[in-house]
């Protein structure tokens, strides 16, 4: 059995919807000990969010940046928190909905996600800065 964690860096950038699995996963190199088994993904942050979605067509991520725009909109009249920027109370809102954690499946030392998944990093700041994310991992070697 294996029952590792670490945390995971990831380098800044600008708010919107990014495609993370290669920099998580190159930064993970004990996935491919794991024959079966699961990796879960916690980020340390409460104004990015962490999700599963499109991997191959960059307008899915443009399309979501646009929605949570108008949705939760920056310098909003109704919102108190404002002490951190126009973006801060809007960023806390996306990340609560959106998520800070993912568990997906590990099948012979690889995740096993669908043809068309991949991990997106949620940046709801202007300039959240970098981010980490743990990584446990659990499985049969």
């Amino acid at each position: 059995m294996i029952w590792e964690q670490r945390i995971v860096s990831l380098r800044g950038r600008p708010r919107g919807f990014h495609l993370v699995t290669d920099e998580i996963v190159g930064q993970t190199p004990e996935l491919r000990r794991v024959r079966v088994g699961i990796a879960h993904f916690f980020i340390r942050h409460t104004s990015a969010s962490l999700t599963l979605n499109e991997n191959a067509d960059p307008d899915v991520r443009a399309d979501l940046e646009t929605w949570w725009r108008r949705a939760a909109p920056d310098n909003a009249p109704y919102f108190r928190h404002t002490l951190e920027g126009a973006d801060d109370m809007p960023a806390h809102i996306k990340a609560a909905t959106v998520g800070a954690g993912l568990t997906v499946p590990i099948t012979d030392g690889a995740l096993n996600l669908g043809t068309w998944q991949g991990i997106y990093l949620g940046e709801h700041r202007a300039r959240g800065g970098g981010r980490q994310i743990v990584v446990t991992i659990f499985g049969e070697e």
